[in-house]
């Protein structure tokens, strides 16, 4: 009989597994230089090791989510950490420049399913109440990775050789493998085999297609500044050293709001991202004020801010989907999950994609104006959801009373 485990220590493995996938994802961004002098690329070549990752995370959630529904989640996770390993130590040994994208998509497919599995494990470890909270705990690692394990893995690389940086990741994700070992439960429930009609299930379910756009868009509206953030701060007069230190800052507060959120969203979800898109699209907009007005203080502010209410929508966004999977498709809660982990990465898509259009067609000063016209879908769509609920709870009223 297996003794039973307590959760705290089961969101522990999880975080340090995030904090090793939410390491690599970004981790070439800062050794791109390296890159293209070590293999003779060009710039624009070496970008495919980031532009390649999102893709293998968009398609790896739910093609490998249904590979793998039949099989055990502690062994799952034993296993995605095992291919997230290989592809870290595939690329920072890679002979080619050919291989080295090919150990980026290794790693990016364990990504993308890591993320899909972990957030029900998280929810299914916890009371019911705590599953927010749980799945916020977890998103953590990634928020921790961003402040430290970015810069951490760039600074080995630049000491060292970028070789070595994907090493660094490949031990960080041996740790989080022995830490999956011991403290993920055996006896977690198992979804069983992935149904294929669980695709128009989902896709003919309009509160869940909604829930994914309400995803894309009001994670994705943040890119659109944040990609472009320490230029923004260049702009209004820091150095090079001081927006690492902003950025750090920044990075804090992303965790504190991450928490915060977490917390908010446990009781009404759907609720708490209508006022937590409102406070982002305020925050969006603050840092454009200040860019056109150009003060430094009130722009160490508005990025101060931002940070704080950017990604405070990912438990919610992540709970509530699993909340309408559970509702109309009980039997695709990880597929729908795997879709959802799919939705951001679209949403990261969309909004730097949009960030570089403003930036080249207008000027780097608007990217927060469009990234807050962006989380302003986002909030038209919960607007949606939320008068459908209505229509359908007066109608049940309506059926009750007859």
């Amino acid at each position: 009989m297996e003794k039973k485990l307590s959760p705290n220590f089961t969101l522990l493995a999880l975080a340090i597994n995030a904090f090793a996938i939410g390491s690599t994802e970004f981790i070439s961004v800062g050794l791109l230089p390296m890159i293209v002098k070590s293999f003779n690329v060009t710039l624009a070549q070496a970008g495919l090791t980031v532009s390649l990752y999102a893709l293998g995370v968009t398609i790896g959630a739910p093609l490998l989510t249904i590979l793998t529904g039949k099989w055990n989640r502690r062994n799952l996770m034993i296993g995605i950490m095992l291919l997230f390993i290989s592809g870290n130590l595939l690329a920072a040994f890679a002979p080619t420049f050919p291989i080295l994208l090919l150990g980026r998509v290794l790693a990016a497919l364990a990504h993308g399913i890591f993320m899909s599995v972990s957030t029900v494990i998280a929810a299914d470890v916890v009371a019911p109440s705590r599953r927010a909270s749980a799945i916020a705990i977890m998103f953590t690692g990634l928020t921790v990775a961003t402040v430290t394990g970015v810069p951490l893995g760039t600074f080995i690389g630049q000491q060292t050789t970028w070789n070595m940086s994907f090493i660094f990741i490949a031990v960080v994700g041996l740790l989080g493998l022995i830490a999956s070992s011991f403290l993920v439960p055996h006896q977690l429930p198992i979804p069983g085999k992935v149904d294929l009609k669980g695709f128009v299930r989902i896709f003919t379910n309009k509160p869940l297609v909604l829930s994914f756009l309400i995803t894309a868009f009001g994670y994705g509206g943040t890119f659109s500044a944040y990609t472009y953030l320490s230029p923004i701060l260049e702009n209004f007069g820091f150095s090079a050293n001081a927006v690492v230190i902003i950025l750090i800052v920044y990075g804090v507060m992303v965790a504190i709001g991450n928490t915060i959120g977490g917390r908010l969203a446990n009781e009404k979800p759907l609720a708490s991202l209508l006022n937590m898109f409102g406070l982002l699209l305020a925050a969006l907009l603050f840092l454009f004020i200040t860019i056109l007005i150009g003060t430094t203080f009130l722009g160490l502010l508005a990025a101060i801010i931002l940070g704080l209410f950017a990604f405070m929508n990912v438990p919610g966004l992540q709970l509530y989907v699993v909340q309408l999977a559970e509702k109309y498709v009980p039997q695709d809660i990880t597929l729908a999950s795997a879709f959802n982990i799919a939705a951001f990465n679209v949403g990261i898509t969309l909004g730097s994609t949009v960030g570089a259009q403003v930036t080249d067609k207008i000027g780097i000063a608007y990217t927060p104006l469009f990234g807050a016209v962006i989380v302003l879908f986002a909030i038209l769509f919960v607007l949606q959801i939320k008068r459908s609920e209505a229509i359908n709870t007066l109608t049940e009223i309506a059926k009750c009373e007859e």
